[in-house]
């Protein structure tokens, strides 16, 4: 029996369609030269600004002012003034991770704006512990607090969008002064397609 035109068109078609779908995928350094880059901020933005945010703080000496070492420090509210959705622990909680790795500083999870804690578990058996010792002391309050904002302001001229994200941090000891402040900006540029922005 001969095989007719549509016979050998159906499989061909359901190969190139399938075959099309394929994608392939593959690990990139996150930081590398791989990465896709765009106008919106990404994990690139966020770990350029950690890094910078890390060894200015650490220079700054601002973490040694304290009577007991290592100093505790509370993440106060970190503001996203972007027209986009992020999760603002992409950038504090790899500075965590890293004044914690340097003894200069541990960060406590026990206490938020509005009572709320990070960890609600450590946040009980705090309590529980406080509740049940026999000598009532004061809870060790933070030495200083963390907070800031990230700022995006996006330009154009002609077919050529500009995008900068401000990264702003401040780092507040507990009488209410800022003893260190930073900010680090990331510009990217982008040429506009057919479509979007």
């Amino acid at each position: 029996m001969k095989p007719n035109f549509y016979s050998i068109l159906l499989p061909v078609s359901a190969l190139l369609i399938f075959g099309g779908c394929a994608t392939h995928t593959r690990y990139v350094e996150t930081t590398g030269p791989r990465t896709i880059v765009t106008t919106d901020i990404n994990i690139q933005d966020f770990s350029y600004a950690a890094e910078d945010m890390i060894k200015s703080l650490l220079a700054s000496g601002s973490l040694d002012k304290t009577q007991i070492q290592p100093a505790m420090l509370a993440i106060s509210r970190i503001v996203n003034n972007t027209t986009q959705q992020i999760d603002t622990d992409l950038l504090i909680k790899k500075i965590r991770v890293a004044l914690n790795q340097s003894g200069k500083a541990l960060t406590t999870t026990t206490m938020g704006i509005g009572g709320i804690a990070e960890d609600p578990l450590a946040k009980g058996i705090q309590q529980e512990k406080e509740f049940y010792a026999d000598k009532k002391e004061p809870q060790r309050m933070p030495d200083f607090t963390l907070s800031g904002k990230i700022i995006e302001k996006r330009d154009r001229q002609d077919d050529v969008r500009q995008v900068t994200y401000a990264f702003q941090l401040s780092l507040t000891n507990n009488d209410g002064l800022a003893v260190w402040e930073e900010e680090k900006q990331i510009t990217k540029q982008g040429k506009r397609g057919v479509i979007g922005w």
